[in-house]
């Protein structure tokens, strides 16, 4: 994996719409830029190299993203939900960012944080330099647990190089701030 850069933040929300998050609600990013090692080469059918690279960027995220909720006293079993979203640059291709991100992604994340019986959802899209992406967060155990869908969004300004992929990764903790839509009675 040739890595050019790594972040990682936390955001904590302490008061939503004028009221008291108790306790407040925590969700992590790691986000890593990589060079695509498919860049360039048009349609290509064998995608295992990003599949490959999709299980080494899920280790290194995971770590990171466990180590930005750590510095805020939130260990990997109070994990609730999780997400992940990636965007490749633009001699790259779309297909690209699906074999990073669900063939091998998963498996590196659910061993560091002790499970995830559900799907991560992500979303995947080509950009440029500053491109945004809006990475969905569900619960890791079960899709329909309300309080845990949400989202966040990820750009950096300088990624993707049009030969990179900026791969993110968001756990959280808490749900979404002072949840309280319920699932219908009938």
């Amino acid at each position: 994996m040739d890595v050019r850069s790594v972040t990682g933040s936390v955001i904590q929300t302490l008061q939503e719409a004028g009221a008291e998050v108790a306790p407040p609600t925590v969700v992590a990013t790691a986000v890593v830029v990589v060079r695509n090692p498919l860049a360039g080469r048009g349609r290509v059918e064998d995608l295992s190299a990003l599949e490959e690279l999709g299980a080494q960027a899920a280790a290194l995220l995971v770590e990171r993203a466990l180590a930005v909720l750590a510095a805020v006293g939130v260990t990997p079993q109070e994990v609730r939900g999780y997400g992940k979203g990636a965007v490749v640059g633009v001699d790259g291709d779309r297909e690209h960012t699906a074999a990073i991100l669900h063939p091998r992604f998963g498996a590196p994340v659910r061993s560091a944080i002790g499970g995830g019986a559900d799907i991560i959802p992500g979303t995947k899209k080509v950009g440029g330099p500053g491109a945004s992406i809006t990475v969905p967060i569900g619960n890791k155990d079960d899709r329909w647990v309300f309080d845990d869908m949400d989202a966040v969004d990820v750009s950096l300004p300088d990624a993707p190089h049009a030969d990179e992929v900026v791969i993110a990764l968001a756990l959280s903790a808490g749900g979404r701030p002072n949840a309280r839509v319920q699932k219908p009675s009938a």
